[in-house]
């Protein structure tokens, strides 16, 4: 089976700085992907290159079998592969229905065009159900700078999904978000994205959020890709709890909040 995102040596220097190097990770339809390291660790340098906002040093990046170097974000990201960042791309002058017509529109066709009408009953429709799919539909005419930040980061990613995308990759999905709200925000992103089928990779700094929602880890480690399995048994690890996490982990509490 042709993995949906795969990268072979991918590599990214700034002159005599090396900031990834000999990442190699298959990403297959359907797995939801956790992916940790400390700041400087290469995880965003990673994100950046396989979704076209960075271009390598080295190595190829594969895309349903294509090769993908090169390739504008927004090229990328009608091939399937889309992404929400840690600070939400969002029209805050505009309304929450304003704002997904727009990514419908963008989504739909190339540009924007002055004269095509924007709003349609159909579009409507469409941004009603979708902000259903991410409990946000009562949000539907308040503008977006009123928002609380959790409705802004499901906004967010509500948007990147539009076009259908077989990978989505998430920034820090839960940065910003209070505590007691972490969880049913990223209840709702699972359950709405798992209807797609779309892969998911997500960057976390969160324990508990990757112990409960990523079946797989990859962990960053200057540069490198350090560990990459089931979750469970990279948190496991003696490396990453020392490297990467910056110290031991309880499994039987972490397990408890998985399985909560």
């Amino acid at each position: 089976m042709t993995a949906l995102l795969e990268t072979r040596d991918l590599a990214k220097s700034f002159g005599a700085v090396t900031a990834a190097a000999d990442i190699n990770v298959k990403i297959n339809a359907g797995e939801i992907v956790g992916v940790i390291g400390s700041n400087g660790a290469g995880k965003t340098t990673f994100i950046n290159m396989v979704t076209g906002y960075m271009k390598p040093t080295s190595g190829d990046i594969l895309f349903d079998g294509k090769n993908i170097i090169g390739r504008k974000p927004r090229e990328v990201m009608r091939k399937g592969m889309c992404r929400s960042f840690q600070v939400a791309q969002l029209f805050p002058e505009l309304t929450v229905l304003e704002n997904i017509l727009i990514a419908q529109a963008m989504a739909e066709s190339k540009t924007l065009s002055f004269f095509s009408a924007l709003h349609t009953n159909k579009r409507e429709q469409n941004a009603r159900a979708l902000l259903d799919d991410y409990e946000i539909l009562e949000y539907v005419d308040e503008v977006v700078s009123t928002l609380p930040q959790g409705v802004r980061k499901l906004l967010d990613i509500a948007m990147a999904m539009i076009s259908q995308p077989k990978v989505l990759l998430l920034d820090e999905p839960t940065s910003g978000v209070a505590i007691e709200d972490k969880f049913d925000l990223m209840t709702t992103v699972m359950a709405a994205v798992k209807k797609s089928g779309a892969a998911v990779l997500f960057v976390e700094h969160d324990m508990d959020v990757i112990a409960r929602y990523s079946t797989r880890l990859l962990a960053f480690y200057d540069g490198r890709i350090l560990a990459d399995g089931p979750t469970k048994e990279v948190l496991r690890d003696e490396n990453v709890q020392t490297l990467v996490i910056g110290h031991h982990l309880d499994m039987d509490e972490l397990e408890g909040t998985a399985n909560a």
